[in-house]
């Protein structure tokens, strides 16, 4: 059966976006499908210009700005369609993205989410072709800067990119949506790896493309200080206890390090901050720990399978991606996984 679609995208000051992404979006949507868009308290008209644009649109405004994750987890409430599809505001379907984002529910491959190909806003490169997951919870858009063609096909992938997500409602109604607290950033990455521990499966549909309209800058505003953050309460929600025991010594090695990028970087207030937050939120993640543990349904060593000891990302320093770094890496991480089997 033909699913219906739900497309959920969250707003704040993103009127231009907006007026991109829309009309191509429109033209995929199909009788029975339905478009929510939540407003963030934008400072801009981005709500005008879903009335202009999208008359028919479902309008949940929020009362202050809640980020990312608070604002997915409001408008999916007012989801009816059988897959929810969310959306960032600046990543435009290209034609035949409609019909493609429905086909691994058509096809029966038991994935429990997936993403579309993340094209880059010339749609001529990728962006993200599904997210890998070092084992020290860093994630990195995977085959970015790479031509489209590169992009692999659809496949079993570590972790999702949050800018095209589909999950059936179903699904998201069971696991609880995204993470509430954490804002803005790692928030998919959470979503994914909660869905392995559940013993389900995320992929990629490299058909359904977007082009998004999306740069790297981390040194702005507080960007570092929630990719840091949400990282580590990942860790803490997520990672099993035998893993997280194993993987001690390279998660405070990996703290000094960051530490000492950070300070050299401009951006260690933000590193400490971030510290600091996790540790005031440490009560709630250990409690949100032992209710994610009750639906765990894999083993510590089937849950590390989905991870990496390889940094390839060019956004990380060339010295954690060197040949001695790799192997030093690789190394200790055989020795983890062997122990946990």
């Amino acid at each position: 059966m033909r699913p219906s679609v739900s497309v959920l995208i969250v707003a704040w000051n993103s009127s231009q976006e907006l007026r991109r992404t829309l009309p191509p979006l429109l033209a995929e949507l199909r009788d029975g499908d339905e478009l929510i868009v939540v407003d963030n308290a934008s400072p801009d008209d981005s709500a005008a210009v879903v009335a202009e644009l999208a008359p028919a649109a479902k309008v949940v405004t929020m009362g202050r700005n809640d980020g990312f994750a608070g604002g997915v987890n409001v408008g999916a409430r007012a989801a009816t369609g059988d897959l929810l599809v969310i959306l960032n505001p600046d990543a435009m379907p290209l034609p035949g993205w409609g019909e493609a984002i429905r086909r691994p529910w058509l096809d029966g491959r038991g994935w429990s989410a997936w993403q579309a190909l993340v094209a880059e806003a010339d749609g001529t490169t990728i962006n993200s072709a599904g997210n890998p997951v070092h084992f020290t919870g860093i994630v990195w858009a995977g085959k970015h800067g790479e031509p489209l063609s590169a992009a692999p096909a659809p496949v079993e992938v570590s972790a999702l990119s949050g800018a095209c997500l589909a999950v059936p409602l179903e699904v998201w109604r069971r696991i609880g949506g995204l993470a509430p607290k954490f804002f803005m950033y790692h928030e998919d990455v959470d979503l994914a790896l909660r869905l392995r521990l559940a013993g389900e499966t995320p992929g990629i549909e490299p058909a359904a493309v977007v082009a998004h309209d999306y740069e790297f800058t981390a040194s702005a505003g507080n960007k570092w200080r929630w990719m840091e953050r949400n990282r580590l309460a990942t860790l803490v929600r997520l990672y099993p206890g035998p893993l997280l025991l194993l993987l001690a010594p390279a998660l405070l090695a990996t703290e000094l390090a960051l530490l000492v990028a950070s300070v050299a970087g401009g951006w260690g207030g933000q590193k400490l901050r971030a510290n600091a937050e996790v540790l005031i939120w440490l009560p709630r993640l250990l409690g949100e720990r032992r209710a994610i543990r009750r639906e765990r349904r894999i083993s510590a060593a089937d849950f590390a399978a989905a991870l990496t000891p390889d940094l390839d990302s060019p956004f990380i320093p060339e010295v954690a991606r060197s040949l001695p770094a790799r192997l030093a890496l690789r190394t200790y991480w055989r020795v983890v996984r062997a122990l946990l089997r």
